[in-house]
C-alpha cells in the first residue's frame, strides 16, 4: 500500500521540531569541521608546502568522478584527549565502478600516527570490508604508533595486520598506496597488502628509521637506502609499482582496481522510485522531548520507494511497526518502534517477522525509538522476560544483513532487541536526536535514590534529602551527557551521526554495499523459549 502522511509542515509542532533538529545539525556541522581541519592550519600549511595532498584530496582523486563517498566514524575520538576524527579518514567509495573501503592516514595530525581511537576506527573499517567483501585501499602516510599511548595501542594494534591477511585469505583484495612515511609497525601495512604502490622520493617504508638503526646497531644509513621507494622497487621487491608523484600513485591505484575483476555476489536491485513525500520534512518529525511518541510510518513514507509499505500484522503488537518495502530498488524488511515501549506481543511479532526475512533472504532495517521492554508485575507474570529473549534470540541469530538507524530513544534491552551495536548490524547510524543508555537519566537517578534510601533506613539512619537531591541532579546530568549521539559516536558505538534528510541516500549506499556479498538467511535460530 502507499503510505499517506498526516504530517502538517505548517503546524507549530512541526516548526518547533524542525528548529530543534536544525540547531542540532548546526552543532554536528561544527564537529565535522574539526575533523576536516585535521591537525590545524599550521600543519596543513606545512604539509601543502611539501607539495603534498591532504587525505580527503587524495580520496577525491582516487574515486570515480561525481561518485558518492560514505564517510564512516567522522566523530571518532570526540570528547577524548585526541583530535576529532582520530587522525584517519575511513569510508566507502567507488573506484573504477567497484565499491571499496578506503582508509587514509591524515598526516597533518601528529604525522598520521595512530592513537587508541585510530586503531578502533581502523578495526571497524576492516570488519565492514570483510563482511561486505569490499576491496581495501590504504592511503598510507603514518609515523606508526603515537608512542606516548603505546600501552593502549601495541597489544590490540596487531589486529590491523591480522585483518589485512584475513581479508586477502578470503579473496578480498588489499592495496597500499604509500605517499610518505610508513614506519615501524606502519611498515607492515604495505608489507601485508596484496598490491603496493610507492611514490618516488617520498615514500619511506622501514621498520627502523636512521635514528633507531644508529641506536640499535651503530650503523649509519639514510632514509632512501633504508626504505625509499626506489630501493623497495629495485632491491627488496616490497614495491610492486613506483609512482612518479601522488597523482600517478592514485592513477596506478585505480588501474589495480580495474584489473581486479571484482564481482558483486548479491542480487541486483530492481527498479526504484522516489518517495511521494518530501525528505526535507524528516527534519521536523522527531520531538525534542523523546517521551512524546511519533509515528515511524512518517519516516518510512519519506525513505521508501514510491512511499510503498506493506505492513505486517498491523493490528497486533501495535507499538512496533513491521513490514516490507524497497529502498533504491533493494527489498528490505522494516522494524520501527512506534510508541516507545515494547510489550510481549511486539516481541513475538518481531521474532516471527525476522524469521520470515531470513526465510526470504531479505535484509532488515531497524528504526529505533524505544524505551525498552515493559516492566511491572502484570508484565513480568505474563512472561515479558521470555518474550524479550525470543526477540533478542531472533536478532542475534538472524543472518541477513541488518542496518540500524537510531532516530530517538534507544534504552535498555530494547537497544539489543532492535539490533544495537552489540548485535553487529552491518551499519549503524544515528540522528542528532538520538539518545541511548541503560535507561533514561531520571529513571536511573531515581533507582539509585530508592536503593540508597532503603539502605539508609535499613541501618536505622535518617536519609539526607539535600544530599539525595544533589546526587540525583549530578547523575541525571552525567547520564544525559553520556546518552547523546556525539558522545556515543566518538566511541564508535555507531558509524556516524547523519542528517535525517540524508537517510534514504545513506540507506541506498549501505544496501548497495551489503549486496557485494551473498544475501542469505539463517538456517536455524536455536531454542526459542515459548
Amino acid at each position: 500500500m502507499t503510505l499517506k502522511s498526516t504530517l502538517d509542515p505548517r503546524s507549530p509542532e512541526f516548526r518547533d521540531r524542525r528548529a530543534a533538529m536544525l540547531a542540532k545539525l548546526a552543532e554536528l556541522d561544527a564537529e565535522h569541521a574539526k575533523a576536516l581541519a585535521g591537525g590545524g592550519e599550521k600543519y596543513v600549511t606545512r604539509h601543502r608546502g611539501r607539495g603534498k595532498l591532504l587525505a580527503r584530496e587524495r580520496i577525491e582523486l582516487l574515486l570515480d568522478p561525481d561518485s558518492p563517498f560514505l564517510e564512516l566514524s567522522p566523530l571518532a575520538a570526540w570528547g577524548s584527549d585526541f583530535p576529532v576524527g582520530a587522525s584517519v579518514v575511513t569510508g566507502i567509495g567507488v573506484v573504477e565502478g567497484v565499491e571499496c573501503m578506503i582508509v587514509a592516514n591524515d598526516p597533518t595530525v601528529r604525522g598520521g600516527s595512530s592513537n587508541p581511537w585510530t586503531v578502533k576506527k581502523s578495526f571497524r573499517a576492516s570488519d565492514i570490508a570483510l563482511e561486505n567483501r569490499l576491496p581495501v585501499i590504504n592511503l598510507v602516510e603514518s609515523g606508526g604508533a603515537d608512542l606516548p599511548t603505546q600501552k593502549e595501542i601495541f597489544i590490540p594494534g596487531g589486529r590491523m595486520f591480522r585483518d589485512l591477511t584475513r581479508l586477502s585469505a578470503a579473496g578480498i583484495p588489499t592495496i597500499a598506496l604509500v605517499f610518505g612515511n610508513s614506519t615501524a609497525g606502519g611498515a607492515y601495512i604495505p608489507g601485508m597488502c596484496d598490491h603496493v604502490v610507492m611514490v618516488k622520493e617520498r615514500a619511506k617504508v622501514f621498520l627502523g628509521g636512521p635514528p633507531l638503526v644508529k641506536m640499535a646497531t651503530g650503523e649509519e644509513a639514510g632514509d632512501e637506502e633504508l626504505g625509499g621507494a626506489e630501493m623497495h622497487a629495485r632491491g627488496s621487491g616490497l614495491a610492486d609499482y613506483m609512482a612518479v608523484d601522488e597523482a600517478d600513485a592514485l592513477r596506478l591505484g585505480r588501474q589495480i582496481v580495474k584489473n581486479l575483476g571484482h564481482r558483486r555476489l548479491g542480487p541486483a536491485p530492481g527498479p526504484a522510485a522516489e518517495p511521494l513525500h518530501d525528505a526535507e520534512e524528516l527534519a521536523g518529525i522527531v520531538p525534542e522531548d523523546l517521551k512524546v511518541p511519533f509515528d515511524p510510518r512518517e519516516v518510512i513514507a519519506r525513505i521508501a520507494d514510491g512511499s510503498r509499505f506493506d505492513e505486517f500484522k498491523p493490528l497486533y503488537g501495535t507499538s512496533l511497526v513491521t513490514g516490507w518495502t524497497r529502498v533504491h530498488g533493494y527489498p528490505i524488511g522494516v522494524l520501527a518502534n512506534a510508541q516507545g515501549v515494547l510489550f510481549g506481543a511486539e516481541a513475538q511479532k518481531a521474532a516471527q517477522f525476522i524469521q520470515l526475512a531470513n526465510q526470504g533472504d531479505v535484509p532488515l532495517l531497524f528504526l529505533h525509538n524505544t524505551t525498552g521492554y515493559m516492566v511491572g508485575k502484570e508484565y513480568e507474570q505474563a512472561g515479558i522476560i521470555k518474550h524479550g529473549a525470543l526477540m533478542i534470540n531472533a536478532v542475534a541469530n538472524s543472518r541477513v544483513p541488518h542496518i540500524t538507524i537510531v532516530m530517538g530513544a534507544s534504552y535498555g534491552a530494547g537497544n539489543y532487541g532492535m539490533c544495537g551495536r552489540a548485535y553487529d548490524p552491518r551499519f549503524l547510524f544515528s540522528w542528532p536526536s538520538a539518545k541511548s543508555a541503560v535507561m533514561g537519566p531520571q529513571q536511573l537517578a531515581g533507582v539509585l535514590s530508592i536503593v540508597a534510601r532503603q539502605a539508609t533506613e535499613a541501618r536505622g539512619q535518617v536519609y539526607d534529602e539535600a544530599q539525595d537531591a544533589a546526587m540525583r541532579e549530578m547523575v541525571e546530568a552525567q547520564i544525559e551527557s553520556e546518552s547523546l549521539p556525539f558522545f556515543l559516536s566518538g566511541r564508535l558505538y555507531d558509524d556516524g551521526v547523519i542528517d535525517p534528510r540524508d537517510t534514504r541516500t545513506v540507506l541506498g549506499l549501505c544496501l548497495s554495499v551489503v549486496h557485494n556479498a551473498p544475501v542469505r538467511g539463517a538456517d536455524g535460530f536455536g531454542v526459542f523459549r515459548m
